[in-house]
């Protein structure tokens, strides 16, 4: 059965999941990772993106990301046609690479932006990463080059940081330095073992 040992690993645009998952990999975690099959699942439907967007969106037989991101953010029945597109691919790969790990019988971690989102997953437990609002805005224009009003439009186009932070099993905080990520990190794999 898929998704037995998962964990799934979620938090808000810019809150650092991508620093977490080098942290809890360090920690012997094993990852599968949602966007990177994202990434590829658009690359390999260049041909059904350009049909659907437009050739502009295609460089190099590849998927421009960035001018798509600008695109679908700014208009929600685009963003719901790519997703409708897009998620039910998402999901079967994961799906498939899921069964691959369940077969260590160990917990393992799919990082999943919009798993609450979606609530498509049948994962039990969820760790969410943490920052505040002020901060992801912050990190997000300077990461992505973002105005705040593009910076703003990804963020609100989340479920908010602090609902997730309610639904999460386990939190980590990652508010402060990196050395308190590094603490935090060690505590939710110390409680991750305790209940397997």
């Amino acid at each position: 059965m898929a998704f037995e040992y998962a964990i799934a690993l979620t938090g808000g645009v810019a809150t650092g999941k991508s620093s977490t998952t080098t942290m809890l990999m360090l920690f012997g975690f094993r990852f599968i990772d949602a966007d990177k099959i994202a990434h590829q699942l658009l690359d390999d439907n260049a041909t059904k993106i350009a049909e659907m967007f437009g050739q502009e969106y295609i460089k190099d037989n590849k998927v421009d990301r960035k001018p798509l991101g600008l695109l679908i953010f700014k208009d929600a029945r685009k963003k719901k046609e790519l997703e409708e597109f897009l998620h039910p691919l998402i999901y079967a790969k994961i799906e498939e690479e899921a069964i691959k790990q369940d077969r260590f019988k160990k917990p393992y971690i799919i990082d999943i932006p919009l798993f609450f989102e979606t609530s498509r997953y049948p994962i039990l437990k969820s760790i969410v990463v943490y920052a505040t609002k002020k901060q992801q805005l912050k990190r997000l224009m300077n990461r992505d080059s973002f105005d705040e009003i593009e910076a703003l439009r990804r963020i609100n186009s989340q479920m908010s940081i602090d609902e997730k932070k309610d639904k999460a099993s386990y939190i980590i905080d990652n508010s402060k330095t990196l050395k308190n990520l590094q603490d935090e990190c060690e505590r939710v794999k110390e409680l991750i073992l305790k209940s397997s």
